[in-house]
């Protein structure tokens, strides 16, 4: 596996519809794979990227960046209605934190 598949975000979960579980990976979202056998779903996916990535190598594409490997400033813009951002702007008067500390808390709440 070269550092382009190690660190992506690789998920298995069972998948009622199919009977099996579904590997799949967030930087590739229309990739997936099927097994019975959770272990061998994960390690299907992986190889299934492994062979896409080499095929995008092969012909001059780059390959997605993984999530885990981009560089975040912590910052985005989110609209909001305006009667919302007066609750909210009340509401972290009332508790004493900035609005953007109140966001966050809800963000990780």
């Amino acid at each position: 596996m070269s550092t382009y598949e190690d660190h992506y975000s690789y998920r298995v979960g069972w998948s009622p519809e199919d009977d099996a579980y579904v590997g799949t990976v967030v930087e590739f979202p229309s990739l997936s794979w099927l097994d019975a056998d959770r272990a061998l779903a994960f390690g299907g996916i992986q190889r299934l990227v492994e062979d896409v990535i080499a095929e995008m190598v092969e012909s001059g594409e780059d390959p997605p960046a993984a999530l885990a490997d981009r560089v975040y400033s912590g910052r985005f813009v989110v609209r909001i209605p305006p009667e919302l951002h007066r609750r909210l702007a009340i509401e972290a008067a009332e508790q004493q934190v900035s609005l953007n500390r109140l966001a966050s808390m809800r963000l990780a709440g």
